[in-house]
């Protein structure tokens, strides 16, 4: 993949705030709520132990279920979710080299445990790059930065976290612009690593002098180190009914693995 589509596919995460402005019963739901919840989903998913794989499954119903019920296209969050993926095989490649332990047999055949722990990455990724996607689609990043510092996190780092996501579309589409210039005026030929170097120094210098617009731009509109939504806190009766519900089914599937409970049955069935 060359370096203008990665790029592209990174700016597309920022068109998930056009997703948040949809109407439907959870993007009129708190924040703090739908926030809460998907805390909870990633800690649950990465809580199991490193050879987990049937008991991630039903982790699955959350995802799918949120952007089913928001009308989120399905394609676009696929597309997002399989950008991350590489990242994930990345950390999780060295595992078969270390860990040659067979935990498993399937037709003869047996199955390091290092192989095991890396699908087990994988679906760790895939689950929590999912449900973070699908709740920025749902809530917003300046909402989810709202319900943060709600919730108790400084305001100085809410609102730096919302300064990164904002302007980290920018930086990317000067990045954009500048690789695509480079690789028009080189015929198509792959950027060597002392190009990159130039290019990644141009757009510090870039960046650097962007920055400063943007903070004199900001203090001539009266910025004073907070972002007000005008957005109503109301944690009701709804709220708390998402909340319990989903919490309730995590730690269910948590403490009981259904999916053990499955292959039990099956096994029992078919003797």
């Amino acid at each position: 993949m060359s370096a203008p589509a990665v790029l592209a596919g990174l700016l597309d995460f920022r068109r998930l705030d056009l997703l948040a402005a949809e109407d439907s019963a959870l993007h009129r739901l708190d924040a703090r709520a739908k926030l809460v919840v998907a805390l909870a989903f990633v800690v649950c998913v990465t809580s199991f132990g490193r050879y987990a794989v049937a008991p991630l499954l039903p982790y699955f119903v959350f995802p799918i279920a949120v952007a089913a019920a928001a009308r989120l296209p399905a394609a676009r969050l696929s597309r997002q979710v399989a950008l991350l993926l590489p990242f994930a095989l990345l950390i999780a490649l060295p595992n078969p080299l270390f860990d040659r332990e067979v935990l498993l047999r399937v037709g003869g055949v047996g199955i390091a445990g290092g192989w095991i722990s890396l699908v087990s990455i994988l679906l760790r990724a895939l689950l929590a790059a999912a449900a973070a996607l699908t709740l920025v689609a749902v809530t917003g990043f300046p909402a989810i930065c709202g319900a943060l510092e709600r919730l108790g996190m400084p305001r100085q780092l809410a609102v730096q976290l919302l300064f990164l996501y904002r302007y980290l579309a920018v930086l990317g589409e000067e990045a954009l612009r500048m690789t695509t210039a480079r690789e028009l005026r080189g015929g198509g030929r792959p950027l060597s690593l002392r190009l990159y170097a130039t290019l990644v120094g141009r757009l510090l210098l870039r960046t650097w002098d962007r920055a400063g617009r943007i903070h004199l731009a900001m203090c001539a509109r009266g910025f004073v180190g907070d972002f007000r939504s005008g957005e109503r806190s109301r944690f009701g009766r709804r709220e708390i009914i998402y909340v319990a519900g989903w919490c309730g089914l995590f730690l269910l599937l948590r403490t009981q693995d259904p999916t053990h409970r499955l292959g039990a049955a099956l096994l029992r069935l078919f003797q």
